[in-house]
């Protein structure tokens, strides 16, 4: 059999098991990639998240020695909750961005590309594989960029002609010489969308990111969120779609094509103050299927708690108190303070000052006097 009618049997596979697109792409060095990563270093724009040094995010054969193509997937994924609760006063809740709707998306993918990679170890004696969803070395953009799935978009995210950016990636680096396809020509054109939308501007450039200012990003960190991005998270609990939903690419795009990508609408859209009272094991319970539990139920609660504070929900005063005075973590206990000031009733004053007087945690503290200089308005 020759590799391109090995390549059209792959495909055909592909869609029999419900991979929505596939592409091929060459294992050269990704050298304009490379070049990136080192500017976005030394900007500091980086998120810290990143695995595996430059040259193995850029260099195939470092991660599978005798690598000779790279297999790219994408499955496409809903943009649209059917029967979304309402967030209303007094029952307020928050948002997991789409990414992390259904079931986590990098244990989808990976079984997709391992039934990929059964069928080829039955049809290539001495197969060989290496297989990346998101978390590997590989940048799943750059080498869905190069197999053709779709062109990268000012706003970073990989734009199919069908699916507009609402698609997972995945890929699988083969020792198979099977032929590339051909890039998706880049069609933002002269659109800025994202660019202007961006409530941090984290979008520098098109194309550009600085993870630092990303609300995706900065919803998944774990300590004090920076004062000035506490009013532009709103009610994200996970994740931030606005650079997606501005996108015309996504106008009326909303596929569902996977059972498993379904949103529970009382996971991604949870009443806040429930998740106040949650224990470990409650959470992982409750959130451990989706992909935005991977960094516990701490960012989770402290974006719940700033939430609250973004829609000043007065019912919320009792349960922040006793946040501020009982939960043994700092930043949670800081967030409450600063929440209950921004709430500004006159119960959460009261209650803050006299917490100030068994707290310990400096930074608590300064969090506490942050709350209490919205009494005064300043």
């Amino acid at each position: 059999m020759s590799y391109h009618d090995l390549k059209e049997e792959i495909i055909a596979y592909s869609k029999s098991i419900g991979i929505d697109k596939i592409g091929f792409a060459s294992v050269d060095v990704f050298t304009e990639l490379k070049e990136r990563l080192k500017r976005q270093q030394e900007l500091g724009y980086q998120s810290g998240f990143e695995k595996g040094s430059n040259e193995e995010r850029t260099e195939p054969t470092r991660l599978l020695p005798e690598a000779q193509s790279i297999i790219a997937i994408a499955l496409a994924y809903p943009s649209r909750m059917k029967n979304a609760p309402k967030s209303v006063k007094g029952d307020r809740r928050g948002l997991f961005c789409r990414a992390s709707w259904g079931r986590d998306y990098h244990d989808v993918l990976r079984d997709k590309l391992s039934q990929l990679a059964a069928f080829l170890e039955e049809k290539v004696p001495g197969f060989h594989h290496k297989i990346m969803v998101d978390t590997g070395e590989l940048s799943d953009r750059a080498v869905a960029e190069r197999a053709g799935i779709g062109f990268s978009g000012k706003n970073t995210m990989i734009i199919t002609p069908e699916f507009g950016s609402y698609v997972y990636l995945g890929e699988m680096v083969t020792n198979i010489p099977l032929p590339p396809d051909e890039p998706v020509e880049d069609s933002c054109g002269t659109c800025t969308k994202c660019l202007d939308a961006c409530p941090t501007g984290a979008l520098v450039n098109g194309g550009q990111l600085n993870a630092q200012k990303c609300i995706a990003f900065l919803t998944q960190t774990k300590d004090f969120l920076p004062d000035e991005y506490r009013s532009k998270i709103g009610n994200r609990l996970y994740g931030c779609d606005t650079c997606q939903l501005v996108c015309p690419k996504n106008h009326k795009k909303d596929f569902h094509l996977h059972v498993e990508m379904e949103p529970d609408p009382e996971i991604v859209k949870p009443r806040l103050l429930p998740l106040l009272k949650l224990s470990n094991r409650e959470f992982n319970e409750r959130y451990g299927e989706i992909s935005g539990s991977w960094r516990g139920k701490k960012p989770i609660q402290r974006n719940a708690i700033i939430a609250l504070a973004h829609y000043k929900e007065e019912g919320a005063v009792e349960e922040l108190i006793r946040v501020m005075n009982e939960d043994p973590r700092p930043v949670i206990r800081g967030t409450a303070a600063w929440a209950l000031g921004k709430i500004g009733t006159e119960q959460a004053f009261q209650a803050i000052v006299k917490a100030k007087e068994k707290e310990k945690e400096e930074q608590v503290l300064e969090e506490m006097d942050k709350g209490l200089r919205f009494e005064v308005g300043t």
